[in-house]
This record gives C-alpha cells, structure tokens and sequence, in this order.
C-alpha cells in the first residue's frame, strides 16, 4: 500500500486518496470521473461550444463536438482491421492524424507530414522513402509548407504509416483539419550568410508546443505560422495568420535595448487576397512562443464556429480590430508585449528570387546545394540517392522549402562537384532555370476531390513547352492551384493560374483563370485577373507569347511582375490577342 500518512494532505484527503488507490492497485472497477457509483453523469454536458449554441455550429464543428478527432484512433484501428475507408465525420476526424481519405480522385488515404521547419536528417527522409515504396506510390510529394505527402495508401496500412512516422521522429498529428499546420521557417537558417537569427530552435520549439498541448487543436479553422529569419530565401511568411520577421533594432529613444527581435505580422491568407499586416509588436525571440500560443486561444475561443467562410483568424482580426485582438491576447500572457514602429527597425534584406536552386555559400564557407524537384514529385530511388548524398557530402540533413524543391547542407567545396555528378546521377539538377525553377502546382485533380484541373501534369507541359521555346534573363514564377483553396498560392506568383472546368463540345476540359504581377515579402503584391476560363491547351502558346512580348516591351532590366503591373487588364490583353493573331 502507498503510504499517505506523511504527504501534508489533510485526513480527508488522505482517505479519499488512500481508497483511490488501493482501488487502482487491487483491480477494483472505479466509476468514471464525472459519474456517480451507478455510472450516472453527475454534470449536464455543456450545451454550446466556447458560447456557440449547438443548434448553429456547422457540420464540422458539430463532428468535433461529438468527438475530438484525437481521439478516433480506435476507429482507425477497427478500419484497418476490415479494410474499410472512413466514414461520414470519422472522415474529418482521420485528418487530426494527418490521413485525408481523398475519394473520389483517388480511393485511398493520404498522409501529411509534419516537420518542423521543413528540416528533415538524412535517416528520417529515408524512412519516409521507406513508407512510400513499402505502403505508398513510390513517390512522395513536396508541399508549399516545406512538408511530404504521401498518397495510395490504403485503410489496412495506416497504422503502420502512423506508428512508422513515431518510430522515425517524425508526426502528423494535427497536420490537417482545424489545426495548426506545418510550421515554416527560412530553409537556409543556420547556415545563412545573411540572416539576422537561426529560427530552426524557434520553429521547433513552437512545433513541441503544439504537440504538447492539446487544447490547441480543433480550431474554428486551420492556422498557418512562419519563422523569417531575415536570410536569401523567402519563406512566404507574409501569407501566414502569424508571420514573425527577424529584424535588427538599434539605438533608439524609445527604451528599446538594441539587438534582433522579431515583429509579429498577422492574418495573411492570399487565397482571400491579403498579406500579413504588421501589429506593431516587437518580440524577443523566445517570447515568440507564448505570445503565439495566447493569440491562437483567443482565436479558438471567439473565432466563428457557425460559418466555415468567416472561420479565419482575419475575420476575427477584421471584427474586432488589432487593439482589441492584442487586447485579449495581453490577458493571457504573463509579461507585457512590446509595442515599437516599424519604421524603427533596421530594413530588411532583399530575398534572391529562387535562391532556393544552384551552389550557395553558407556562413561557415562550405555550401549548400538547391536541388530542383519538379513540381515537388521525387520517387524512393531518388529520395535514397539524395539521402546518401547528404550523408557523403553534407551533414546528413536536408531542408524542404515552400516552393517544392530541397536543400542539401554542408558540402566542403571538394566534395562539391562529386555531390553534383550524384544529384545529377538521380536524373535531377540543382541549376537553376528561370522558367521551370519557379514552377509550383498543388496536387490537383489526379488526386484531390476540390481540384478542376490535373495541376501537376499540365505544370510540367507547360513548363516543358516554355523552355523549349526561350531562355529567361530573370527568374519569373508560374504557380497553377486546382481550385479556389490556392494550396498553389497562385495569388503570389508571377503567373498565376487557378483551376476551372471549361466547357468544349459536349464535355468540359481542364482550364484555368489567369492571373499576373504577383509576389512575397520585398516584392509583395496579389496578382490580377487577367484571363478566365482559358482551356489549358491554348495556355502554352498564351503564356508563350505574353513572355515574348514582356522581352520585347520591357524598360531596362525590369522584373516580369513589374511590367505587368504598369499596364492594364486592357492593354494585356489587346498586346497578346494582337501577337496571337499575327
């Protein structure tokens, strides 16, 4: 028996936990909590859900009602037992485990990582190579988030997918559904020349926090975080509902001890055309997670559980305002949160557009190696290949990026060249090309219920077609999403596309609306409707010409994006219909 008789505990306490106890260690059969000795509920459950009466929450916030997606593992288990898919809300709640059942386009599930930062060691890029040929494909797609997916794989393996990410360090607990996604960082922290701060022990930090604490799941919606170090690479933090920016502060008259902060920009979600808007708060770096952390509680617990269109953290921020939003936010937090202009802060670096490719110098003079994936589709032998060279010749690591390629650290600059005959070996480059090097597509329709367009495959047709046809100066970027939801971010791209039926004949075909002159960060803009409802197969020879004329008709060395935004919808298109026509 434990003996309680000098634990400080009270005599009535002590009893009560002496009999709890002994209880536990005899196998008697204890009442719930919350239930009396006849199992009766003792508490009227709750009749809303953080104030939302149950009668108007929507479908899936009355699914998360009924059962926390956490907890359905039970039914993954008694799926897989019978070979059977999802059903009606075990569907939802399947993605709180990072499994998407995407039927119709494909009767399979799909897994989605979760990696911190996009950093991945050799050994776990190896093992999720091992699930895909083992359970997936045999391929493996590189997302916008700086994360893996992997598709095909049926109900009978998803406990072993799952419990085969545990086993490597890796998770994808909470990677889909109303949580908190993949959180990014600056894929060349650590290593960067000119970065301001290493954010990977940030990113990772707030990673574990998140994982730790499960209140922060089944949010209103999901939420999106990024870590900016001030470095060449563009991490897309801007699109993020928090996006937290290295910057270097100086001497100043506002009390503010000079040194690297980060500011806090907040609500970006370019698939609704905005950016993340800075809030004036400067934080210390470790303040970053508690702040985050108190932010995304005030969203669960006032967001909009009634309307999924209106369930973002923008329309809270859009509701209440950023003085009432820090407001609440500073009641959670035990420190008070600093508030600096802008204007204070030192000006940020420019980002090299598709720094992401080609040899880099790091900080400590060896280099890394920006591998192209096209699309972000790599199979198992070039993922092996790959994992070898980064043990042969770097330090064992590799670093997804947002924009669907890889990283591979540390190479001594003898060893660069035998790493480049090994990548290229793998029948992938790591030269950058201006057209192809910049080419981002979601999954699309092959694989996604929401997608109008096969996405993946008319992006490397058209990539194809374009390099075949003409060589760049200047790096121009050219994203094509399925569907609305962006996951392409078309919006930020220099030519942006987003999926659409078109009809032809009898049938319909795959098409696109066309949008131009977006960007990120330094060049941060949404990109306008130009075209709509093209079919994809007159788009190659369009977005031929509307290049040719750019070379023609630009002013000096002026960026693609640039050029397009000086003209009008009008003048676009009478100049390609006009070029077209000839």
């Amino acid at each position: 028996m434990v003996n309680l008789s000098d634990s400080g505990f009270t005599a009535e306490q002590t009893s009560y936990l002496s009999g709890f106890v002994s209880g536990i260690l005899q196998g008697r059969e204890l009442p719930f909590l919350g239930q009396d000795g006849e199992r009766r509920f003792t508490h009227e459950p709750e009749q809303s859900v953080f104030g939302t009466p149950l009668d108007d929450l929507c479908k899936e916030e009355r699914i998360k009602y009924e059962q926390n997606g956490l907890d359905c593992y039970d039914a993954i288990l008694a799926n897989a037992a019978t070979g059977e898919f999802p059903k009606d809300g075990d569907v939802f709640r399947y993605k709180f485990h990072g499994l998407f059942f995407v039927s119709p386009a494909q009767e399979s599930l799909m897994l989605r990582c979760r990696i911190a930062g996009g950093s991945l060691t050799s050994e776990q890029f190896r093992g999720l190579a091992g699930v895909a040929d083992k359970w997936g494909p045999g391929n493996v797609d590189l997302t916008t988030r700086a994360n893996v997916q992997i598709r095909e794989i049926m109900p009978e393996n998803a406990p072993n997918v799952l419990m085969a990410m545990t086993d490597m360090g890796l998770t994808s607990q909470g990677s889909g559904a109303d949580n908190i996604r993949n959180i990014t960082a600056t894929p060349t922290t650590g290593f960067d020349p000119d970065e301001l701060i290493d954010v990977m022990p940030y990113a990772r930090a707030m990673h574990h926090y998140i994982l730790k604490n499960r209140d922060l799941y089944g949010l209103p919606r999901k939420f999106n975080i990024s870590y900016d170090s001030g470095g060449r690479v563009s991490v897309c933090a801007d699109t993020n509902d928090i996006g937290f920016y290295a910057v270097k502060v100086g001497e100043n008259d506002k009390g503010i001890a000079p040194g690297v902060y980060f500011r806090m920009q907040l609500c970006g979600i370019t698939g609704h055309k905005q950016f993340a808007t800075d809030c004036g708060v400067l934080l210390t770096p470790a303040e970053t997670i508690p702040v985050a952390a108190a932010l995304i509680r005030v969203f669960i617990e006032n967001g909009d559980r009634t309307n999924r269109k209106k369930a973002r953290l923008k329309y809270l921020v859009d509701d209440w305002g950023f003085e009432k939003t820090l407001e609440e936010t500073q009641k959670k937090l035990a420190f008070p949160m600093r508030y600096f202009p802008l204007e204070g802060c030192e000006p940020s670096l420019p980002k090299a557009k598709q720094g992401y490719l080609g040899i880099h110098q790091q900080s400590d003079g060896k280099h890394y190696i920006g591998v192209l994936t096209p699309v972000g589709r790599i199979t198992v032998p070039q993922m092996l290949a790959l994992a070898d060279v980064a043990d042969e010749f770097g330090r064992g690591e590799i670093r997804l990026t947002v924009w669907q390629n890889l990283i591979i650290p540390g190479i001594p600059e003898e060893k660069l060249q035998a790493a480049i005959t090994a990548i290229q070996a793998t029948g992938l480059d790591h030269r950058n090309n201006a057209i192809t090097g910049g080419l981002i597509a979601c999954t699309g329709s092959r694989g996604c219920k929401y997608a109008a367009a096969d996405t993946k495959g008319n992006a490397i047709t058209l990539g194809n077609h374009l390099a075949s046809k003409m060589i760049l100066d200047q790096p121009v970027n050219i994203h094509l999403t399925g569907c609305h939801h962006s996951c392409a971010q078309h919006y930020i791209g220099d030519i942006g596309m987003m999926g659409t039926r078109v009809k032809v004949g009898d049938g319909t075909v795959d098409g696109y609306n066309i949008v131009l002159g977006g960007g990120v960060d330094d060049t941060q803009a949404i990109a306008r409707e130009i075209w709509s409802g093209i079919a994809f197969d007159e788009i190659p020879a369009l977005i031929e010409q509307l290049l040719c004329i750019y070379l023609a008709n630009r002013i000096e060395d002026e960026t693609f994006a640039t050029f397009t935004q000086r003209l009008s919808v009008e003048e676009l298109k009478g100049l390609v219909a006009e070029k077209l026509a000839a």
